[in-house]
Parts: structure tokens; C-alpha cells; sequence
């Protein structure tokens, strides 16, 4: 009598671990993995597609803005700051949200934060509205910013470079598109610079959509709410024991990682921030700013897939970390020289020297060893370097303003290539922020 109670009490959980199990195993099988890696690309692109032209988009339509809301100078300043500040702040919470949730959940909720964000913030009605509704669209930004590497790490851990770059390339094709599109879909609408904005949160929305059956499909390695890496894609994770956390701060290589991110951040949102004026001040036509602009962000999207295959085959990325600096000297001399009549010429080349950005990217994820150490290095990485870059585009607008000209602004960003190549030479040397943590010990 006693066994048929035990059974009849402990038959349902059995059922249920049953049904999970099986569940977990028709996740494993080949048909089904690869039809969630496939899922994954697709996410990882429509993200990376919608990390920009949050920024780009008012970047583009500045003068616009600041005429529509009484800005000042200074102000406009504030405004090109508001995006490293807020990947500063909320990136640094995007491994804790991801152990908590899961990646795909957190990427998700990211995105939606981006549309909500870019459909406010136009009809705010007031500058500290506009700002408020602009850290909205940021944060889910920061978040992703964050654990794109993890996750390509995680589900891709044999082809970082690759996968790297086809983030990257997507990451520059939507810089781009938002700068050269906004001025012209402003005037299809009517010339409203708020629709003109309103209209990338679609954008948003779809890179929604395929995030949610990862959310649902559980036991994989971006639902499950860890930090570890799977060995092979779509493998189960779920209750593993996690790493113990690294001692981050300790390592030399983080730490030159974290300052070069920061410096190339720097001059990344200086430029999507200011340089469109730079060339309307110099009497280039609005439209013809904007192209120029997207040039500089398209050039992003090939380099972006070339950069991290060629860095992760060389066991030093100082040169490219050098001859990217290089292009940016040459872009800053040009713009002080002869903004208009060679600006075709210095959007190129400080596009190129933009591509510092993949290239920080991958050497975050060759860096460390394990997903875990990846989650860390990006998050200390990405946060410092983003508190980093915030005083640049403020001061540049400052300068701007109190100075009546490009002069001293482009002389910053040319003297700020100087530790950026350094920093990033010594962030290219081979060695993992594992060992060296462990070596403080």
C-alpha cells in the first residue's frame, strides 16, 4: 500500500522530467540546431542593424533638432555625450541581466527599449524630454552592445572572427543607412525632423521578432540565465556550475582594452555627432553632409567583415591598430586644411580609422579564454571605455561654441589619435586577461 502511494506521489515529477528531457533533447538534434543557429544570425544582424541609427539619425538632422527644441551649442554637445554615458552605465549591467534572464530575453527587452525610446523622443516637446526618451533607446543599445560578443562567443565559439565581423559589417551598413536616408525620408514625409526620427523605431521592432522563440526554447546556450560557454552551438548549459568571476581589474590587458575602446568611442561619436556640421559649416549642402557622413560609416561595412578575419590570424594586432591611426591623421589634417574641397577624400579615410571599433570587438573576444571571461572583459571593457569617451563630443562642442570654428576641436580629435594607437598596441598583444588575473594572485 505504502509503494502504490509513493509511486501515484512521485509519478508526476517523473513525467515532467521526462517531458523535459525529451524536450531538451529534440533542441539537440541536428535539424533543429541548425535551424536556431540560422535564427541566431539573423538576430545577431537585425540587432547590430539597429545599434546606431539611434545616433546617426540626429546626428544627421542636428541643426534641426537644436532650431525645433532652442538648443545651444554646448547643449548639442550634451546630446552627442548622452550615448557613451548611458553605455557606461547600463552596459555594465548587461552580464547580471543576462545570468538573471537569459541572453535572448535581455536582447529582446533591448530592442524594445530602442523602439520605444525612438518613437518618444521626437515628440517630447522639450530638450530634457528628448534626452530622457534618447537614454531609453541607449540603454537597450548598451545592453546588446555588451553581450553580442558573448553571445557569438557562446553559440559561435569556433568562428569569433567571422562572426565578428558579419556583426560589425551589419553594425556599420545601419550607421550608414541612418545617416544618408535621414535627410531624405525627413523631406518625403513632409520636412518633419520628427517623423524623420520617429520612422527608424520600426527598425526596432523587427529585430524583435526573432529573439523570441530563443526566449521559449529553453535549454539552449542563449536562454539558459549562465555566463559559461557551450563547446558546441546549441548545447545545453543549463544548470552548469558558473566560473568563478575574474579579478578584471588586475589585468593590464583589459585595462589598455578598456582605454583604447574608449578613445576610438571618442572619435566615433565625434564624428557622428559633429561632422555632418563640420561640413554644413564649411557650405556643404545639408543632403550632401549627410552622404558624407555615410560614407564614412559605410566604409564600416566591408572593413568590419576584413578586420577581425585578418586579426584573429595574426598573434599581434598592432598594425592594424597603427595603420588605422594613420587614416585618421590624415582624415584630421585634411578636415582643417580643406573640408570641402577634399571631403570626399577625408570621409574615407576617417572611415577607415572608424574600423577601430571591429576591431576592438574581436580582440575582446580573443582576449579571454572562456564565455565567462568574455562577458567580464566586455562588460569592464565597454563600460570604462564608454566613461572614457563622454567628456569629447561635450568638449568639442564647447570648444565649437566658444572658439567660432572647426580649428581647436579638429586639432582634439587629431591629438587624441596618439594614445589611441598606443593603447592599442598594447591591448593587440597575445595574451588572455585569465592568465593575467590569475598571475596578480
Amino acid at each position: 500500500m505504502n509503494g502504490e502511494e509513493t509511486r501515484t506521489i512521485t509519478s508526476p515529477p517523473v513525467r515532467s522530467s521526462a517531458r523535459d528531457a525529451d524536450a531538451d533533447a529534440d533542441l539537440r538534434t541536428p535539424r533543429t540546431r541548425a535551424w536556431m543557429t540560422r535564427l541566431v544570425i539573423v538576430g545577431i544582424v537585425l540587432t547590430a542593424l539597429n545599434l546606431r541609427p539611434a545616433i546617426t539619425s540626429s546626428g544627421a538632422l542636428l541643426e534641426e533638432v537644436r532650431d525645433g527644441l532652442g538648443m545651444s551649442g554646448s547643449v548639442a554637445g550634451l546630446l552627442t555625450s548622452v550615448p557613451p554615458l548611458c553605455f557606461a552605465l547600463f552596459g555594465v549591467m548587461a552580464p547580471r541581466l543576462a545570468r538573471r534572464f537569459g541572453l535572448a530575453a535581455v536582447v529582446a527587452a533591448g530592442m524594445l527599449a530602442i523602439g520605444t525610446g525612438l518613437v518618444v523622443r521626437p515628440f517630447a516637446g522639450s530638450t530634457a524630454g528628448f534626452l530622457v526618451a534618447t537614454a531609453v533607446a541607449l540603454m537597450g543599445i548598451a545592453v546588446s552592445n555588451v553581450l553580442m560578443p558573448v553571445i557569438v562567443k557562446r553559440w559561435f565559439p569556433d568562428r569569433v572572427g567571422s562572426m565578428t565581423g558579419l556583426y560589425s559589417m551589419a553594425l556599420a551598413l545601419g550607421t550608414a543607412t541612418a545617416a544618408a536616408a535621414t535627410v531624405p525620408v525627413t523631406r518625403a514625409l513632409g520636412g518633419s525632423w520628427q517623423a524623420g526620427l520617429a520612422v527608424w523605431a520600426a527598425l526596432a521592432a523587427v529585430a524583435v521578432l526573432p529573439w523570441l522563440p530563443l526566449v521559449r526554447a529553453k535549454g539552449t546556450p542563449l536562454s539558459a540565465a549562465g555566463t559559461a560557454p557551450a563547446p558546441v552551438a546549441g548545447t545545453v548549459t543549463e544548470g552548469r556550475q558558473e566560473p568563478a568571476p575574474l579579478r578584471i581589474t588586475r589585468s593590464r590587458t583589459a585595462w589598455a582594452l578598456a582605454v583604447f575602446f574608449g578613445l576610438q568611442a571618442t572619435a566615433a561619436y565625434i564624428t557622428m555627432g559633429w561632422m555632418a556640421q563640420i561640413f554644413r559649416d564649411a557650405g556643404v549642402p545639408a543632403g550632401t553632409a549627410g552622404l558624407l557622413l555615410a560614407v564614412t560609416m559605410v566604409m564600416g561595412v566591408p572593413l568590419a567583415f576584413v578586420i577581425p578575419r585578418l586579426a584573429t590570424r595574426l598573434p599581434h594586432q598592432g598594425p592594424i591598430v597603427i595603420a588605422l591611426g594613420l587614416c585618421g591623421f590624415a582624415g584630421y589634417a585634411g578636415l582643417y586644411l580643406a573640408p570641402a574641397g577634399g571631403a570626399w577624400a577625408w570621409a574615407l579615410l576617417l572611415g577607415i580609422s572608424n574600423c577601430a571599433f571591429p576591431l576592438a570587438l574581436t580582440m575582446v573576444g580573443m582576449r579571454a579564454r572562456t564565455g565567462a571571461g568574455v562577458a567580464q572583459l566586455s562588460a569592464f571593457a565597454q563600460s570604462t571605455g564608454y566613461l572614457i569617451s563622454i567628456p569629447g563630443p561635450l568638449l568639442v562642442g564647447v570648444l565649437y561654441q566658444h572658439s567660432g570654428g572647426w580649428g581647436l576641436p579638429i586639432a582634439l580629435m587629431a591629438g587624441l589619435m596618439v594614445p589611441q594607437v598606443v593603447v592599442g598596441v598594447l591591448a593587440g598583444r597575445d595574451r588572455t586577461v585569465e592568465d593575467e588575473a590569475a598571475a596578480t594572485r
